[in-house]
């Protein structure tokens, strides 16, 4: 089978979607399909093409597979209509490539819109395409305070045609499912649910004692750690805020924000002064495995509103860790649904700084089930979440979409 994925981030980028594209890609090489993939120049998460980047395209090869990246437009600012701009300069770039006949392209969204172009080009062609949903676009204008904005309106009825443009549409997360089906309309026979896995290798040893000492924690630190985007989704103005509230009432909790975003330089302003607050860079996998697992607890925070728009990535690195979580998310939300089913933590009110201090503290007092959090998550990784039954699911899916081409 030869297959060609489509995708505006792909490695080095160590968040969002890429590394889940990167290592799906190395997963169907390694077991016979023959892969292409066309993606952007990287810049994720902090919106500037990286070094050693240039020109107009290139190609490299990264695990075995062969990686065309097309330049496109990088908003220094990712709002909207510059996001808008990137998508489409990246999707009119990626239809006009060169594709040497696949027997079936695996689009991946984000980027949506340009998911739009590569699936007009293969129905012309009539090759099978499929589209790999990680985030829901009009989901995510609806729970940033735009619901009842004319945007909402017009941005479900895109996706909507979008999705059912394909010929298969898979989703990371059962509720995924149900408004895809259920609210933009795609036929229930075309949605197939294939969960994210972890992209962070956890199994190698280290001293902890040593990783908290180079990492500026004292021995006495309850570390609250955030790993991940900075974006405006994650509402993380609540940990600023939960930092400075523990540092008033002489906690012994330290938050810990590790990453990068757009928000990142107005978090650290916002936070300025605070004690009991602390800015990591991002790390190399290796290390950002140690930073994680010599925290004590570890944070997932959304802004108040969101429920459906996304299931933070993170979480599947969070899981095999052994940690407790705390969520600070809406009760009804899709991160809260996927935390309840592994076992793995407590929940928070989002945007409380009072609720989430009382979680931590919680944990931080009863040790025991703290640990049984952690080894619930570890389990439900084991069963749920892990690369190879993704990869199989990936390549029985893609193998389906395939066979359609022969029956044209």
């Amino acid at each position: 089978m030869k297959a060609l994925i489509v995708g505006l981030n792909y490695a080095p980028e160590p968040s969002g979607n890429a590394p889940y594209t990167s290592k799906l890609s190395q997963g169907l090489a390694g077991r016979g399909v023959v892969v292409k993939v066309l993606t952007g120049y990287p810049h994720y998460p902090e919106w500037k093409i990286a070094d050693g980047y240039k020109g107009f395209s290139m190609e490299e090869s990264l695990g075995g597979v062969p990686v065309k990246r097309l330049r496109s437009t990088v908003p220094r600012r990712p709002n909207g209509l510059g996001r808008f701009i990137m998508e489409i300069t990246f999707g009119v770039r990626a239809m006009l490539e060169r594709w040497e006949r696949p027997d079936v392209v695996l689009v991946v969204s984000p980027a949506l819109f340009s998911a739009a172009f590569t699936i007009l080009r293969a129905r012309i062609f009539g090759i099978p395409v499929g589209i790999w949903v990680q985030d829901l676009y009009s989901k995510g204008i609806e729970e940033t305070g735009h619901a009842r904005s004319p945007l909402a309106s017009v941005m479900k009825r895109m996706e909507s045609a979008i999705l059912s443009a394909a010929d298969g549409v898979s989703v990371i997360h059962e509720r995924f499912r149900d408004h895809v089906v259920n609210d933009l309309g795609v036929p229930a026979h075309r949605v197939r649910v294939i969960r994210n896995w972890t992209h962070v290798q956890h199994h190698h040893s280290f001293d902890r004692s040593a990783a908290r000492k180079r990492l500026g924690w004292a021995p006495t630190d309850f570390v609250a750690l955030h790993a991940g985007n900075m974006g405006v989704k994650q509402g993380l103005e609540n940990l600023i805020d939960t930092a400075h509230l523990a540092g008033r009432s002489g906690s012994d909790v330290r938050v810990v924000l590790l990453g990068n975003g757009n928000q990142r330089r107005i978090l650290e302003s916002k936070g300025a002064g605070i004690d009991r607050l602390q800015f990591l860079e991002p790390l190399p996998d290796r290390d950002y495995s140690e930073a994680l697992r010599s925290a004590d607890v570890l944070l997932v925070n959304e802004r108040p509103g969101v429920r459906e728009m996304s299931v933070p990535s993170k979480l599947t690195s969070y899981f095999v860790t052994g940690l407790p979580i705390i969520a600070a998310t809406e009760e009804d939300s899709a991160t809260a649904h996927e935390l309840s089913a592994a076992g793995a933590g407590i929940r928070a009110d989002s945007g409380s700084p009072v609720d989430l201090v009382a979680a931590i503290e919680r944990l931080r007092e009863d040790p025991d089930s703290a640990k049984d959090f952690g080894v619930a998550g570890q389990q439900y990784s084991e069963r749920v979440l892990t690369e190879e039954v993704a990869v199989e699911s990936y390549l029985d899916w893609l193998g389906g979409l395939a066979s359609r081409k022969q029956s044209r």
